[in-house]
């Protein structure tokens, strides 16, 4: 323990009464998957791979000579028991990622994750919501519904072509919409540019009561989800706003061994130009694809968002029996 440790931040974060909010809402959860026929699943939150992602950052730790990596998503391992046909399964696990610290962030922090054999993304968005009225966010105040493309909604806020709009149309427009442009040069590609839009002006516009489906994006932004050929092509994905505050994020997932493996060499290569540790592809979850993952969609919800949300808590620390500061 650091010398200067507060010894009086002993006691938890959360008060008793959030405490059992939070124990019921897990039983919740675990009611509605029992009562559709999911398995639920423990898999590694230790493990010899992790995310190639460009902006996700992985805690390292080594058994020996041997480097391991605390889990950013449970995501490959519930795959490969996709792959081994386990059919419907969740998990509520705990997740990791460094460098993720804030009103909305721990830098451990619990992931319900749920995969579903034969749906694609817009029969999970309808799945998810079943959740989360059956959790109760409708009784919390959330009472709105809206399904809106990724396009429509940038239309909407801020007049912009996601699919079409270069990065100079894109800066321009930045600009006019009164976005503080100070670390542009850190700007590195499209996506960026429109992850600055989407956080700094279509967000904060959203709706305080309602629950946003936000779907169909660039397919530059695929991650692990399919992309559905066309003009313009886009990827079988979605995320799940709630006041404004990103709650979730789904996929028609990738099944393709050979364009999965594509994908994550060009973050290794994207991480290696940033100066970042460049994690290599995960073999198994690769060899697992190569075996066969039946067409499925998967989605991951964090649950202590989901807890703020259902009792008003203003930050993630209100939550948590002991977040990052008290740990």
């Amino acid at each position: 323990m650091p010398a200067d440790k507060d010894t009086a931040a002993w006691q938890p974060g959360a008060s008793l009464q959030m405490l059992q909010r939070r124990a019921q809402l897990l039983t919740d959860i675990r009611q509605f998957f029992s009562e559709r026929q999911f398995l639920e699943v423990e898999t590694p939150v230790l493990a010899h791979s992790t995310s190639t992602e460009v902006h996700m950052h992985s805690f390292a730790t080594y058994h020996g000579a041997q480097q391991l990596f605390l889990q950013t998503s449970p995501e490959f391992h519930m795959k490969r028991l996709l792959a081994a046909g386990c059919g419907p399964v969740y998990q509520v696990s705990r997740v990791f990622r460094r460098d993720e610290r804030g009103r909305h962030h721990n830098p451990e922090f619990t992931m319900l994750e749920w995969y579903q054999p034969g749906f694609d993304h817009h029969q999970l968005m309808d799945q998810v919501q079943e959740l989360l009225l059956s959790i109760g966010l409708d009784e919390a105040g959330f009472s709105k519904f809206r399904r809106v493309s990724y396009a429509e909604l940038f239309a909407q806020y801020t007049g912009i072509d996601p699919h079409r709009d270069d990065i100079e149309v894109l800066r321009e427009r930045a600009t006019a919409l009164g976005i503080q442009l100070e670390h542009a040069d850190q700007l590195q590609d499209r996506d960026d540019w429109l992850n600055l839009i989407l956080s700094h002006q279509v967000e904060p516009q959203l709706d305080a009561q309602e629950i946003c489906f936000v779907y169909d994006y660039p397919a530059s932004q695929a991650s692990l989800a399919r992309v559905r050929p066309g003009q313009p092509e886009v990827a079988e994905r979605f995320e799940v706003y709630v006041g404004g505050i990103e709650l979730a994020n789904g996929f028609h997932e990738l099944a393709d061994a050979h364009e999965q493996r594509r994908r994550m060499q060009r973050d290794q290569q994207q991480r290696q130009q940033l100066g970042l540790d460049a994690h290599t592809p995960d073999p198994l979850l690769l060899a697992a694809l190569e075996a066969g993952l039946p067409d499925c969609a998967g989605v991951a919800l964090g649950l202590e968002r989901v807890l703020m949300a259902l009792t008003g808590a203003q930050t993630i620390d209100e939550v948590m029996a002991f977040s990052f500061t008290r740990a």
